[in-house]
């Protein structure tokens, strides 16, 4: 398959009847390099024929699409809640966790049930009230600007909280994982603070079904090799999982 439109073409009509293609893939059935396949899928993108992802091509929009917090809450919920109890032996005898804003954390904080005293930081008002009258968790509710589709501050106020303090482990939810891009979420109003509270803990988990890897919200708020652990659910593919082990990453499967 030598000419650029023939490349082109079996491309296409393998994207409509598997809704993606895989690069090591087509280097094998066309008998190209790995570098002419991108350049391909470059050209095809700029065509708006297919989105990029992290080892081929896909007909879906890697980027992930915000919808409102109580429509999130009933998009798999089993799996979330699974990550929830699943991270929860994470906590160990840490003394202080901070809890991000999103659904998976907020399933996570209602999961949470300390045997001994913990300090939870968090931005997020549900997660807040979900553990105020907690036994043994005492809660740190960061000030700012509260963003209505998420209940969670932002802004200087919860920056400049966050600078006098230390953190055993951020839990975090999170929008996309793109091994490329790198850990991101939806809204650009709340990175700097995501950001900062990466900075501030020595511990990194990202609570993330299987639905948010290859995708990409808005905003970058770190990459893969600052983050220590991922807790997601059994449709992960065992590429992935190898590919966050080979950064480092500890994989949890819940």
């Amino acid at each position: 398959m030598k000419t650029i439109t023939d490349r082109h073409q079996f491309i296409l009509e393998k994207l409509k009847k598997e809704g993606k293609v895989n690069i090591i893939d087509l280097v094998e059935q066309m008998g190209v390099s790995g570098v002419t396949i991108r350049k391909d899928l470059k050209l095809l993108e700029d065509k708006s024929l297919l989105y990029r992802t992290h080892g081929g091509g896909s007909v879906h929009n890697p980027y992930a699409t915000e919808r409102l917090a109580d429509e999130k809450e009933l998009v798999n919920s089993d799996e979330k809640r699974k990550i929830a109890k699943a991270a929860n032996d994470l906590i160990d005898q840490a003394e202080s966790i901070m809890i991000s804003s999103g659904t998976t954390a907020y399933e996570f904080a209602r999961a949470l049930h300390p045997a001994m005293q913990l300090t939870v930081i968090t931005p997020a008002l549900k997660v807040a009230l979900a553990l105020s009258n907690r036994p043994n968790i005492e809660v740190l509710q960061l000030g700012g600007l509260v963003r209505q589709n998420t209940s969670s501050v932002s802004g200087a106020h919860a920056l400049q909280i966050l600078k006098d303090i230390s953190c055993n482990t951020l839990f975090m939810g999170v929008s996309g994982i793109d091994f490329d891009f790198g850990v991101s979420i939806a809204y650009l109003s709340e990175v700097a603070l995501h950001q900062k509270m990466i900075e501030t803990a020595q511990t990194v988990v990202i609570l993330a079904d299987s639905t948010k890897f290859d995708r990409r919200g808005l905003g970058r708020v770190c990459s893969l090799e600052q983050v220590q652990y991922i807790v997601t659910d059994n449709k992960i593919s065992k590429n992935s999982i190898q590919a966050l082990e080979d950064r480092g990453i500890k994989v949890i499967i819940a």
